[in-house]
């Protein structure tokens, strides 16, 4: 990532006529939030004196206490590609602190640096995230509104014309890459509609920047095409649904802290206590990582979608898949994680679960090279497999029993998130769907 100083951006700013400015932040929920200022209000911003009401923002602080102060990072300086050639729209990723200049503990990217600070003082120099993000292509109505109409009903790897995205995939990866990205590859998904595009691993923090700003990008380029993204875990009943895989690596001094030449897999001590701590806690993050009530239909048998808790350097069963590049390139990958998630957050209870296996010195169990969708209950009991919970509320209820978790979402956070997820099973609950008429209206 670039390193810009004030100077900087007031002179890139000028150089590339840009006349608004984004002040974008993340709320509790994942949902990215933003302050329009125009360009003569940027010296006010990067001087930290930018002010707004953060009690219109889900989760962060009641009516009487709602003034925030937004803190730009400087580095995530960024000019829109699509922008209007009038004046172009800039954005910056900014943090949120108090009146009096302290982090607010309700914001999710302060609160993934305070876990971050945890893992520095056990020794550890960086955390690294790849992100998977899938996502659907539906077509647009003539009102504008997404409709369940695929844009193509292509396969995996599948190219044009059976791929009717590639168009719309191929100038989401330009922007992108006018924007500083990496990407790797971009391919067409197991699912009709559905696609993939992988960037180049970051720190915790820039990944968690990048998967927010690939969410907006993918949205405004697909609608440029007549289509409506969505990072819906599952938006189609019968279908695969769509993951965020997280490859995750530690790092000391340089060198990847998950790799041993000599260790079983070529997997070092640390790797396995931190596979051995994600799995003790996944029960408890996956409310965290598969935050809607739609997230636990992804995870079911026969989709790709982990629904046990394991892990293997040689099946996509798992929670846990070894990929086998080794080196600096070891990396734990957490198949279980959805597109919905909030990435800050999602990242802190991964990493702080990690981290708890390193502390406590934790061994994990056998790795599980079956085909785990094919064994009987019997079998995964004896083999020691439980199941991720079925439901938002059973992964709500772990996650309030498992003070590691709670921890490292922080009180402010953790009281904020468990409200409304609960005020959205509620919801869930009681309304009657279309299903339970179609059942039982004849019947009974």
């Amino acid at each position: 990532m670039a390193k810009f100083t004030k100077a900087d951006i007031q002179r890139l700013a000028q150089e590339e006529n840009v006349k608004f400015i984004r002040l974008q932040f993340t709320d509790i929920l994942g949902t990215i939030k933003n302050v329009e200022i125009p360009i003569s209000q940027l010296e006010k911003a990067l001087d930290n004196k930018m002010m707004f009401d953060g009690s219109s923002i889900e989760g962060f602080v009641r009516i009487e206490e709602s003034d925030m102060r937004l803190h730009p990072d400087l580095d995530t300086w960024v000019v829109f590609p699509w922008t209007a050639e009038k004046g172009k729209v800039a954005r910056l990723i900014c943090d949120i602190y108090t009146p009096d200049d302290k982090p607010f503990a309700g914001d999710p990217r302060n609160n993934l640096k305070r876990v971050l600070a945890e893992m520095k003082e056990l020794g550890f120099t960086n955390f690294n995230l790849g992100p998977e993000p899938e996502f659907f292509l539906f077509k647009l109505d003539q009102k504008g509104e997404p409709t369940l109409e695929l844009n193509d009903q292509g396969g995996y790897f599948d190219l044009a014309p059976t791929d009717l995205g590639e168009n719309c995939r191929r100038d989401i990866v330009l922007e992108l890459e006018e924007m500083g990205f990496e990407i790797e590859a971009s391919h067409h998904e197991v699912a009709p509609g559905q696609h993939e595009i992988d960037f180049k691993y970051a720190d915790a923090v820039t990944a968690c920047d990048q998967i927010q700003t690939f969410k907006l990008v993918v949205k405004t380029i697909a609608r440029k095409h007549g289509l409506h993204a969505t990072f819906m875990p599952k938006p189609l009943f019968g279908v695969n649904g769509s993951g965020m895989h997280c490859n995750l690596s530690l790092f000391k001094d340089g060198k990847n802290a998950f790799f041993e030449p000599t260790g079983d897999l070529e997997l070092s001590d640390t790797a396995r206590q931190f596979i051995a701590g994600i799995l003790k806690h996944a029960p408890s993050f996956t409310a965290v990582t598969n935050p809607t009530v739609n997230s636990f239909k992804r995870l079911v048998p026969g989709y790709e979608a982990p629904c046990y808790v394991a892990w293997s350097a040689q099946n996509r069963s798992p929670l846990i898949r070894i990929p086998a590049s080794r080196g600096m390139s070891t990396r734990v990958e957490v198949r279980s994680v959805d597109p919905a998630a909030n990435p800050y957050l999602a990242l802190a209870v991964l990493l702080k679960a990690g981290l708890d296996g390193i502390k406590n010195n934790i061994t994990p169990p056998a790795a599980v090279d079956r085909n785990i969708y094919v064994m009987s209950k019997e079998e995964r009991i004896e083999e020691g497999i439980i199941d991720l919970p079925a439901t938002l509320a059973q992964a709500l209820d772990q996650l309030k029993t498992n003070e590691t978790m709670v921890s490292a979402l922080g009180e402010h956070i953790f009281e904020h998130f468990v409200e409304a997820k609960e005020i959205e099973w509620d919801m869930f609950r009681t309304v009657v769907h279309p299903w339970e008429r179609e059942q039982y209206m004849s019947m009974y």
